[in-house]
């Protein structure tokens, strides 16, 4: 038997409706905040994410998933989807529309690491893209749209925020931190020895409780943030009040990707173990540039959607199937007239089954409940002489009477 590869997850006709539900909100809350769909290919020229990314990202050394074409060149499957956005705006010129310009999309993303919980090979993730504005009401416009989409499903993580400054000053605080993990590399994994001379910001991110454990004591960036930075890092504190969004300040955060400047987030719900982090983001002014294109400060975020099903599950909220069919139409030997009726009622926007397996009516009825029919409907040689049926309501247990031409705007009123 041929079985699905490692690290990657089907989801089932019996669960779809859940990504549909979470799939929908996404599009309601879009329009609602007048964001504008973007697609992007599943795969890229290497080059964008080694620019963008950044090469000294785990993502880029450890994760991507990168193979030659047959004309040779360097094609990688998308590990995150960000980096797409930016090429796009670059390459469309699409800084010379109307900005700022908001964007969304969800995307299949992919990279190699060890499957577990919440972290697949290939998943799926929501993001949101806001290009054109340096403003900190633009950061936390962007975060408000991430809150929403919690608060809308049920589910409340905890919001972190941080700021990671702009290189001027955290050159200082590169400084910083070399003085102080030198002190310590003998207890660093290699590869954070190897980011000491290369990018020391990394080592706070690593995953290794050893490593963990001595970046706890490290010193903090807010202590070294520029004047502006922390302008604007106050300014974000003070829009998220105005706009009532709970936040800790968390400086230790600093996001997994090279491209980040002054904003980092977090949004995290303890209840799904170590990795708990729901949707992280923040702003990156230089990833335009650093892909070719004209100066432009930009500020998203990505969340993955198996990790939000997961968080849902966690915290016990469910999600209502409401894609079970309103009606299903039993035939005893009038297997014409049910199919007609049932044409009829999908004509008129109403989901309606009927019997394509020649069951036998008990068999029929089994099925109806089975699959979850809202109401049920048995048509014979005396409903089609009378017409009349007889209606079941599957979920209050109670039966009524129906003309046959009552049966379509009665089904497209309660469906």
């Amino acid at each position: 038997m041929i079985e699905k590869p490692k690290g990657t997850k089907d989801v089932l006709p019996q669960d779809s409706y859940k990504w549909h539900k979470i799939e929908e909100d996404i599009r309601r809350l879009a329009r609602v905040y007048q964001l504008q769909e973007i697609r992007t290919p599943c795969f890229e020229h290497t080059e964008l994410f080694l620019r963008g990314v950044g090469d000294t990202t785990d993502i880029v050394n450890k994760e991507m998933y990168t193979f030659d074409d047959r004309g040779g060149r360097s094609i990688t499957l998308k590990p995150e989807g960000t980096a797409s956005v930016a090429r796009c705006f670059v390459e469309y010129n699409l800084q010379q529309n109307c900005l700022p310009m908001r964007t969304y999309y969800i995307t299949p993303v992919f990279r190699y690491e060890r499957p577990q919980a919440g972290r697949l090979r290939e998943h799926h993730q929501f993001g949101v893209e806001v290009y054109g504005s340096e403003t900190a009401e633009a950061d936390a416009e962007v975060i408000s749209i991430a809150r929403a989409l919690f608060d809308g499903l049920g589910i409340h993580p905890t919001l972190y925020i941080n700021s990671i400054g702009c290189p001027t000053c955290r050159a200082r605080y590169h400084e910083a931190l070399v003085e102080y993990f030198r002190g310590n590399e003998g207890d660093m994994c290699e590869t954070c020895k190897t980011r000491l001379g290369t990018n020391p910001l990394r080592i706070l991110d690593c995953k290794n409780d050893r490593c963990g454990k001595i970046a706890a004591g490290a010193p903090s960036i807010l202590d070294y943030l520029c004047e502006d930075c922390q302008i604007h890092f106050d300014k974000l504190k003070h829009a998220l009040e105005v706009r009532g969004i709970a936040y800790t300040v968390n400086p230790t955060i600093v996001r997994g990707l090279d491209y980040y400047t002054r904003t980092v987030f977090e949004f995290v719900c303890e209840k799904i173990g170590a990795k708990s982090t729901v949707c992280g983001g923040g702003r990156y002014n230089h990833l335009i540039e650093s892909i070719g294109g004209k100066p432009c400060p930009a500020v998203g975020f990505g969340m993955g959607l198996e990790r939000l099903l997961m968080t849902l599950e966690a915290v016990g909220v469910t999600i209502e199937n409401r894609e079970l069919p309103t009606v299903y139409i039993a035939s005893m030997g009038q297997e014409d007239v049910c199919a007609a009726l049932v044409q009829s009622l999908r004509n008129a926007g109403v989901a309606a089954l009927g019997d394509i397996m020649q069951r036998g009516l008990k068999a029929q009825m089994k099925y109806a409940d089975k699959i979850g029919a809202r109401y049920t409907i048995v048509v014979g040689e005396s409903e089609v002489a009378e017409q009349k049926v007889q209606v079941k309501d599957m979920r209050e247990g109670k039966q009524f009477t129906l003309a046959f031409d009552e049966i379509v705007g009665f089904m497209q009123e309660n469906a």
